[in-house]
């Protein structure tokens, strides 16, 4: 069924678009039309910030509510999502490529888990609290909502990278323009729908789909108050330079590299840690920032390493993304199928030996497809080791003892995840507070909603995620008494 949406979700309601432009939807999988929506432009962009600015500004309004009231507002999106779980993992899988048993846990149930977790969050929090003023009196600290958030998600998790955003700004009392990105808006509109079933009031987010040039022109908007971007650290450093000029608020999750560290007395039987490492290192057809896409293997077991990837990655199902049985979809573009296919080529042509993988998979004629792709024999200097390739792309790399191993992993300019992988937890845990990175996992890899995720280096400038994530969409004031 093709879906052809022809009104934008502005002010809480669905409203003509300015302009005849629309953005086609193509299936990564069969690479058929599948829908299409219209493509918001700057008047649109400015009607959208206008709605956002009067509900912030309204003395009534969403900013003024108590935390309370605005937690309840969120759980009623969160119910609304949910009921429409199955329909949104469906439409995020036809687009993007995702496996749709992923999509049903990651871009159906982890964006309600965040909702539900900043609604309970408010609802017990403080936002203002006084002590004694040193020169005598008392200051009171207040954290009031920043105003209105320009919230810009990409492709490949697209719901749940927009919830990192709206939901803590949601909370704070902001207000929100969420520009979703031109692969994936058949899933926004659907997430509008649910904005408009709950009793989120109106103005209160507003969507406006659009490609690069809807969002620099939403970024450096005169009444936008805080920009909350996922997305390359090439534009990622473009908006930041905006904002920096603007001396206005940017929290940026950029691209990552990371390491997955296997220790010499690590167990890999894929029986039993199989879902963990494809978790860790495949997950979402290899579109996901901080998986562990450079292997680092001790040289006592090097060719068990490199068998066990070997073996994760050929046993793997590739196919439609809308099949239950899909473990690898397609890539989300033809471009990025190209991107991801000329990394494999200079692989080669750096002296890399290819395990497995490498080519589009025979049978699958059409859509974009990549085989899972193991590389052997690779130097951290080479590109696939140093650049974010974005696919189902695996380097396996040798060290020669703990010390080695970590300075292969932070010979990186990137620094947002990783892993360790060891029988030993304590020396696991060693291990992960020397590496220079945001996150980190033990044996597993798993954002969780109540901690911050986020990168350091190239991958970004702020944090995401748990209390701290508040602090993005509030302003700080002292009164002093």
């Amino acid at each position: 069924m093709t879906l052809h949406i022809d009104s934008l979700f502005i002010g809480g309601e669905w409203i003509p678009p300015t302009s005849s432009h629309r953005i086609n939807v193509i299936s990564a999988s069969t690479e058929e039309h599948i829908g299409s929506v219209p493509e918001a432009r700057e008047a649109d962009v400015d009607a959208a910030v206008a709605a956002a600015r009067a509900a912030f500004d309204d003395p009534s309004g969403w900013s003024q509510w108590n935390a309370a009231d605005r937690a309840d507002a969120l759980d009623s999106l969160a119910d609304q999502l949910e009921a429409r779980g199955e329909e949104m993992a469906r439409r995020v899988a036809a687009q993007n490529g995702m496996p749709i048993a992923i999509a049903r846990q990651l871009e159906a149930g982890f964006p309600v888990a965040v909702i539900r977790y900043y609604a309970g969050l408010v609802r017990t929090a403080s936002f203002e609290e006084s002590h004694p003023h040193l020169l005598g009196g008392t200051t009171t600290v207040r954290r009031e909502p920043l105003g209105v958030v320009a919230a810009i998600a990409p492709w490949n998790f697209p719901q749940t990278l927009a919830a990192f955003k709206y939901a803590p700004a949601l909370a704070a009392g902001c207000t929100v323009v969420l520009k979703p990105s031109p692969e994936t808006v058949l899933d926004a509109a659907l997430f509008a729908e649910a904005i408009a079933a709950s009793t989120i009031p109106a103005g209160v987010i507003n969507i406006v789909p659009g490609g690069r040039d809807v969002g620099a022109y939403l970024i450096a908007h005169p009444h936008i108050d805080k920009v909350a971007f996922t997305g390359s650290t090439a534009a990622g450093r473009q908006i930041a330079e905006i904002c920096g000029r603007l001396l206005r608020p940017v929290t940026l999750e950029l691209g990552g590299k990371s390491a997955a560290i296997v220790l010499d007395d690590a167990d890999l039987d894929l029986a039993t840690l199989g879902e963990k490492l494809f978790g860790a290192t495949l997950l979402n057809n290899g579109q996901t920032c901080f998986l562990g896409t450079r292997i680092l293997a001790p040289r006592s077991r090097y060719h068990e390493v490199v068998g066990v990837f070997e073996a994760l990655a050929s046993s793997l199902t590739v196919g439609d993304a809308l099949d239950d049985a899909t473990q690898i979809g397609p890539m989300a573009s033809d471009r990025q199928r190209e991107r991801v296919e000329g990394y494999i080529a200079k692989g080669l042509g750096d002296g890399a030996r290819l395990v497995t993988g490498g080519h589009r998979p025979a049978g699958l004629d059409t859509g974009w497809f990549v085989e899972p792709t193991v590389f052997a024999d690779v130097d951290n200097s080479h590109a696939i080791a140093q650049e974010e390739i974005f696919g189902p792309v695996l380097s396996v790399i040798p060290y020669t003892d703990v010390d080695d191993a970590i300075a292969i992993a932070n010979a990186s300019d990137y620094g947002l995840g990783g892993t360790v992988w060891t029988a030993d937890p304590n020396r696991g845990m060693d291990v992960a507070r020397r590496v220079r990175t945001g996150t980190i996992g033990i044996n597993t890899y798993l954002p969780d909603p109540s901690s911050p995720f986020g990168g350091v280096k190239d991958s970004g400038i702020g944090r995401e995620l748990g209390p701290d994530a508040l602090t993005n969409f509030q302003a700080i004031k002292s009164i002093y008494a």
